[in-house]
């Protein structure tokens, strides 16, 4: 515990200060399992990250494993451009969803060095649940299209799109990988892409389109937090439903949420840690759930008190 105690002297990351004060209240079993996941993910992030270069030539990462592609795409009517990026995964591997549980790396994008670009917007396709060595993660595999949606600051001109992505990728063993992609995409581009638009077809279903019927939600405050339950009224999406959640705010710890459903009505409970690990005000129009099924995904924006 000497480490600890030192840690506590000088600067240290919420996420070590949230570690350090469940050390302390070993009652706490699923609050620290999650964060110890989540700790070990980000130093597994932080020790092996490489670059783009780095990954084509690196020892750790298996030859091909991971190509990365723009997919130029089209200027929309309504002036925004509609590009994608194309993953490809060895046969075996995987990579992470926007929320990807516990135990993954979700995926952190930098558009530093763009030009003509006022707004970014993703549109996820459909992930798949993943049961790995006890634990749950929300993943995609062999291949994916993310199809992204660009606002440019000046209408009728091109676009000049420089990014990075980090990301984990997962087989036996899981390995962050870092890499920088660039494109020019044209405002005279108008047609579409064919698979940018079957990944925008496999994006879950939005909830005034599946049959949801209500969203309620009751918070009581926990020691370091809140504790949510969530009920939905909506048909079943299919066998091994999953209940996400996600907060706008990111620096608010998410639990995995369980669900169980009885008729028409799904429940989900989870628990919510902010970084001053106390109860803390939440504007439930914020909460995002995503409902994960064998044969559909939904996804429902807020819910009422």
């Amino acid at each position: 515990m000497g480490y600890w105690r030192q840690m506590r002297k000088g600067k240290k990351s919420n996420l070590a200060n949230n570690l350090l004060k469940v050390i302390s209240h070993p009652g706490q079993s699923t609050y620290i399992s999650g964060m110890i996941k989540q700790f070990l993910s980000f130093c597994l992030l932080v020790l092996a990250t490489v670059s783009a270069s780095q990954a084509q030539s690196s020892p750790a990462i298996p030859d091909g494993v991971i190509k990365l592609t723009v997919l130029p795409g089209w200027r929309t009517p309504g002036g925004s451009h509609m590009a994608g990026l194309r993953i490809q995964l060895k046969p075996g591997w995987k990579t992470y969803w926007r929320a990807p549980g516990d135990a993954g790396i979700p995926p952190r994008f930098d558009w530093r060095g763009s030009k003509n670009i006022a707004r970014v917007k993703f549109h996820w396709p459909r992930p798949s649940v993943d049961y790995s060595t006890g634990m749950r993660t929300i993943v995609y595999k062999n291949q994916v299209v993310i199809p992204i949606e660009f606002s440019p600051r000046h209408k009728g001109k091109s676009l000049n799109v420089k990014g990075r992505v980090d990301l984990g990728v997962c087989k036996d063993i899981c390995i962050p990988v870092s890499l920088d992609f660039s494109s020019t995409l044209p405002a005279s581009a108008t047609k579409p892409d064919p698979a940018i638009r079957n990944a925008l077809k496999s994006r879950p279903i939005l909830a005034r389109n599946a049959g949801v019927k209500s969203v309620s939600c009751s918070i009581e405050p926990i020691s370091d937090g809140l504790r949510l339950t969530a009920t939905i009224k909506m048909p079943s999406t299919g066998k091994g439903e999953i209940v996400v959640v996600e907060m706008s705010d990111q620096n608010i710890w998410v639990a995995e949420a369980s669900s169980k459903r009885s008729g028409q009505t799904l429940t989900a409970t989870t628990e919510l840690v902010s970084p001053s690990n106390a109860p803390f005000m939440l504007e439930r129009s914020k909460i995002r759930f995503t409902v994960i099924g064998s044969k559909s995904a939904v996804d429902i924006q807020g819910c009422t008190g």
